[in-house]
């Protein structure tokens, strides 16, 4: 395999003439896909939050499904149904849309609990059971779920044991100015996820997810990542704190940071610039600081401040 940084920034680059002026939420979304995680991204109508799943999927060449969340979907609609074959006299197992590579998951709130709750299983054991017998999910797989924060009328908001499965929430906001004037440009005559090219393959991805796994952390980085997802939990105004898996979410992403940047090993940079888009959906807080207008993040960036930086010392 080619240089892991090499394949990465190719990757964005060709993302980047379907998605304008957004480096660094690609890099995030590069930096999910890298980890094996999935995304959260929580943002209004008309920001390209689907064409940004589409063209993942398409410069990977990864198989694409889309799931359109709405109240009266069922789970069964999400991870497939066992039908009757009258020919065969056995039940048939036709599978949902969950089972792809690339899934994206639009508008998730707008279903009940009870069809959130489907995609658990699928997004933290890579598998989906359906009437007693395992599914495996294809290689590398990615849900991209997407949601209007600012329309409350016929949603229900997402359970933390949901939100605790998305290993970065993020923003995409809307483009400068100048770059919604290349917008308008791009599609002038077509849009341009229609001449959007695949730059690597599935398998590729695969290598570079393991590549992810062998970049250094040294102990010290590993204590001060515990000791920031433990300030969380202690923090005054905080209900709920980050969980173990967040932990594990803002070491594997710090890993991805690393191996997109060309190096072999883990700095506290790596961890402070990933610590509120992997840890800040996983907070909860409290009615009262809620009040006074204390947000997840402004909660991150205190415990940031708090927390020692570890030093820097030479490697064994």
């Amino acid at each position: 395999m080619e240089d892991p940084k090499i394949v990465a920034e190719r990757i964005i680059s060709n993302v980047e003439t379907v998605i304008i002026g957004k480096s660094h939420e690609l890099r995030l979304a590069v930096t999910a896909l890298l980890c094996g995680g999935h995304m959260l991204i929580s943002d209004v109508p008309g920001v390209g939050k689907t064409m940004l799943a589409r063209a993942i999927s398409v410069s990977t060449g990864c198989s694409f499904s889309r799931i359109q969340f709405t109240p009266d979907l069922l789970p069964s609609d999400v991870t497939g149904v066992s039908i009757y074959n009258q020919k065969s006299g056995d039940f048939e197992f036709r599978p949902g849309p969950i089972i792809s590579q690339v899934v994206l998951a639009d508008e998730i709130n707008r279903a009940t609990p009870k069809t959130q709750s489907a995609l658990l299983e699928a997004m933290e054991e890579r598998q989906v059971t359906v009437d007693g017998v395992t599914h495996k999910m294809p290689a590398p797989f990615l849900v991209l779920a997407t949601q209007n924060p600012i329309e409350y009328e016929g949603t229900f908001p997402l359970p933390e044991a949901q939100l605790d499965r998305f290993i970065l929430r993020m923003n995409l906001g809307y483009p400068s100015p100048t770059d919604e004037v290349l917008v308008l440009d791009q599609q002038q005559t077509a849009h341009p996820i229609e001449s959007c090219r695949q730059v690597t393959d599935p398998n590729e991805i695969v290598q570079l997810q393991r590549a992810v796994r062998e970049i250094y952390v040294d102990p010290l980085i590993k204590q001060y990542i515990v000791q920031v997802a433990n300030a969380t939990r202690e923090h005054e105004a905080v209900h709920l704190g980050a969980s173990p898996r967040g932990s594990i979410a803002l070491f594997r992403t710090a890993q991805a940071k690393a191996l997109l940047e060309g190096r072999d090993f883990v700095t506290p940079d790596d961890v402070k610039d990933l610590a509120v888009p992997t840890l800040a959906h996983r907070i909860i807080v409290s009615p009262g600081a809620r009040v006074k207008g204390v947000t997840e993040t402004d909660v991150v960036v205190q415990c940031l401040s708090r927390v020692p930086v570890p030093g820097a010392r030479a490697r064994v």
